[in-house]
């Protein structure tokens, strides 16, 4: 919100101070400045002058005028200008030799298409009051030549640029920051809309309210005989260009004007193109409106439309439709001022992505009581300024709304600080925000009851009441208490296990990020999921951030596979990323919404209960994606691309920071590889999977080839965990290695094998660890050969060869058991 201080200063009367003391005094007020931006203090020396006469030069590309300017000298003024929406006796704006114009822009004589230019006649833009500068910015008749166009224009200020947060909609208007100015200083503040509203005589134009959820005031004023060709004055323009608002016209600059002023969206429609009586509603099935950025839009059934006869004419709160749109013709005017639901004028400027000044200023709360005031306002300006005559019928149609009326302690601002303020400061400075106070029940003056003003739909409850009694008073009162710091337990073992896990991928080479747990429909049928797989089942948001994803994601992979192909679109070739969150799995037993519960009290353990029971299972999980060369090349050798392998290994880190040795088997699971996708098992407990993706995944995604991932459940890890992490024990002793090749048939999953010999070997064995495979003719067809590395070591004492020997044979007997294997001669 750009807020003038010329115009600031209008309704508050603020001591002489700068515009930095105004915006630290707003900042400390709990206003957040952006900037301070001090416009037209650097332009001098351009003045009002008239063009006399001037003769059109000929052989150039474009037209070219050189013209002769009276600026309150003796002698004219010969002056080049390549604009030529200028008439001779027209008076415009001359920068003189040696003056600066916004930006630092000097201006002096020189010689130009053959002529000496003796200054320049300035646009819009060349001034700084708009974005104008096709043609040269043309002042009254009756405007003083000679005249200081600086002073004249008023184009020296300084504009405070504030972020207003969503609860503090009323700060969107020159009338709440004055407001706020004012307290901040003690000072007067004047309301522009505290005037008297003219007295109404007879109907205005025919309207109604079709959907009261939708809009609860409606107000209609009409302007006769209003001349189009009139011009916005000045002031007008330049006060719309400092809070960033391009002149149109006068009809739209007012309607601006006042809405920046006031705080309340207005529009205008061209009597001559409404037919019949105006009613808000709701959107009817197959309805579309072309709206004025010449955009047809197909409307949803929850949208909120002005309508008449032939149908939609407006998104109300958002924008007008192009066929009922103010032209250059128009001269009967209907203004509308009217409140429309918050919630309602915000989802469907996010549905149609369409955002306005008008919507922003809905959907944070305009001031219920001030349609008739605003609308008031406008139709003033337009006969005033356009020549028009006011149509003394007014429409207002409303819907009864009870204020919002807060019961709080008298002391509850005292507690919420830690400071004691006193009934009397704190029934002061809610009256000073606008609030009426009254004693309330109980005992006298413990309790008070407090209607919040209209302006303020964010004062709800006493925590709301508390903060603008210690904003006012001052947040720097309240001193900085470090609350003392309980004797604890620290980490909790499964936080401990997650914080494992991130530092053993990070460890391994991949980077974590954090994606949006959003997703769309699509993502399940591009992650190859089946049908009826229980993925596909999602929580829907009601009020999403995007209509493109609505869903809350029950997998990690989406998210991390878009954040690889944006990794890898930019450049980055070979990347390792992961990610813990939680994914969201409803419960089949659960409802379609959640209840919503009362805010006057606390819940009950039923309500309590419900809400849990609509609540989706939440287990947290691990996912990684790889991509490229695990090993890059070099001079040191070719290099080695990421594959299955190194997904399951990273896997086997997850697990093994549990103190779990993972069982590895084969399984067809989307969106994986039927032959090259993992299950991992701890007993009969799945853990997750890992391995490559399948190349239908690869291509919807636009992945690189051979991309490879794995997702582990943590949530059953962490219950796997027994008990804090204990460091291995280290022996002593040497350590005794036998090497052993075993022959197994061909299709027998490696695990199996390295299972079988872990058992038979028994505690003596420490690692192992395959070292080779081999399928050939010396094996025979149908088998393959593998070899390991058998470690054994006691803690206590030195293997014997004999010992070493025997926990091998039994390694060796037990795989032959198990999977058939015999040893290879």
């Amino acid at each position: 919100m750009k807020v003038p201080l010329s115009w600031l200063r209008e309704y508050a009367e603020l001591p002489p101070v700068t515009a930095q003391e105004v915006a630290d005094r707003l900042t400390a007020a709990g206003l957040k400045l952006e900037a301070v931006e001090s416009v037209g203090h650097d332009v001098k020396n351009v003045v009002v002058g008239r063009v006399l006469d001037f003769e059109t030069l000929e052989g150039f590309k474009k037209p070219i005028r050189w013209c002769t300017v009276e600026v309150g000298e003796a002698e004219p003024r010969g002056i080049i200008c390549g604009a030529t929406n200028f008439a001779a006796g027209d008076v415009v704006p001359v920068a003189l030799p040696g003056a600066v114009l916004p930006g630092g822009f000097e201006v002096g004589s020189r010689k130009t298409y053959g002529k000496i230019s003796d200054g320049m006649i300035c646009s819009a833009r060349e001034l700084g009051v708009g974005d104008d500068h096709d043609g040269i910015l043309i002042l009254p008749r009756d405007t003083p030549i000679g005249a200081d166009v600086v002073e004249l224009l008023g184009l020296r200020d300084d504009v405070l640029d504030l972020e207003v947060t969503t609860d503090r909609g009323y700060a969107l208007s020159i009338r709440g920051v004055a407001r706020e100015a004012a307290l901040a200083y003690g000072v007067p503040f004047r309301d522009p809309a505290d005037v008297p509203l003219p007295a109404a005589e007879g109907p205005g134009y025919p309207a109604s309210i079709g959907d009261p959820t939708a809009c609860d005031r409606f107000a209609l004023r009409m302007v006769e005989g209003f001349d189009p060709a009139a011009p916005t004055p000045m002031w007008m323009r330049v006060r719309l260009a400092r809070v960033g608002i391009r002149s149109v016209s006068l009809a739209v600059d007012v309607t601006n004007y006042v809405m920046h002023e006031m705080g309340q969206p207005l529009h205008a429609f061209d009597r001559a193109t409404l037919t019949g009586e105006i009613v808000v509603r709701r959107a009817r099935p197959g309805e579309k409106l072309e709206t004025l950025d010449h955009v047809e839009r197909a409307l949803h059934p929850e949208d909120v439309l002005i309508t008449d006869d032939s149908g939609p004419i407006g998104l109300a709160g958002t924008m007008g439709g192009l066929r009922t749109e103010v032209s250059g013709t128009t001269t009967d005017l209907v203004i509308e001022a009217a409140h429309f639901t918050p919630s309602g004028v915000a989802r469907m400027s996010r549905r149609h992505q369409l955002v306005s000044d008008a919507s922003r200023k809905f959907e944070r709360g305009v001031d219920t009581e001030i349609q008739l005031q605003a609308s008031a306002r406008a139709v003033a300006l337009l006969a005033e300024l356009g020549g028009g005559r006011i149509h003394p019928g007014l429409t207002f149609v409303t819907v009864e709304t009870a204020p919002t009326v807060i019961a709080m302690r008298t002391g509850h601002p005292d507690r919420v600080a830690g400071l004691t303020y006193g009934p009397e400061v704190v029934v002061r400075r809610l009256r000073e925000v606008g609030c009426v106070v009254e004693p309330g029940e109980g005992a006298e003056g413990e309790w008070l009851k407090v209607t919040a003003p209209s302006w303020r739909p964010d004062l709800t409850d006493p925590n709301d009441l508390a903060e603008e009694v210690i904003r006012l008073e001052g947040y720097d009162r309240i001193e900085s208490v470090l609350p003392a710091a309980p004797a604890g337990a620290g980490l909790t073992e499964a936080q401990r296990y997650r914080r494992r896990v991130g530092r053993a991928l990070a460890s391994a080479g991949f980077t974590e990020v954090l994606a949006y747990p959003f997703v769309s429909p699509r993502d399940w049928d591009d992650l190859q999921l089946p049908e009826g797989d229980a993925r596909r089942r999602a929580v829907r948001l009601a009020n999403p951030l995007s209509e493109d994803e609505p869903l809350m994601r029950t997998t990690l992979l989406p998210g991390l596979l878009k954040i690889l192909v944006r990794n890898t679109g930019r450049g980055f070739t070979d990347v390792a990323l992961f990610e813990t969150g939680a994914v969201y799995r409803p419960r089949p037993d659960a409802p379609a919404t959640a209840p919503v519960l009362r805010v006057d009290r606390g819940p009950t353990p039923e309500e309590v209960a419900s809400i849990e029971a609509a609540l989706p299972d939440q287990p947290l999980r691990v996912a990684a994606v790889l991509a490229g060369d695990a090993e890059r090349p070099g001079w040191w050798g070719q290099g080695r691309r990421a594959g299955w392998a190194d997904a399951i290994e990273a896997a086997r880190l997850v697990a093994f920071e549990a103190g779990v040795t993972p069982e590895v088997r084969a399984d067809e699971h989307a969106p994986w590889h039927p032959g090259r996708c993992a299950a991992l098992y701890a007993g009969d407990v799945l853990l997750g999977h890992a391995g490559e993706l399948h190349p239908r995944v690869v291509e919807a995604y636009g992945l690189p080839p051979r991309t490879c991932a794995l997702e582990l459940e943590l949530t059953r890890l962490e219950a796997l965990l027994a008990g804090p992490a204990q460091t291995p024990a280290v022996s002593p002793y040497p350590i005794a290695t036998q090497d052993v090749a075993l022959i197994v048939p061909a299709g027998t999953p490696v695990a199996e094998v390295e299972a079988a010999l872990r058992e038979g070997a028994g505690d003596l064995l420490e690692d192992i660890r395959l070292f080779d495979v081999y399928t050939g003719a010396q094996v025979g067809e149908g088998n393959k050969s593998l070899a390991y590395t058998l470690r054994f070591r006691a803690p206590d004492r030195t293997l014997t060869a004999e010992e070493a020997s025997a926990s091998r044979d039994a390694a060796v007997a037990e795989a032959t058991r198990r999977v058939g294997a015999h040893l290879r001669t």
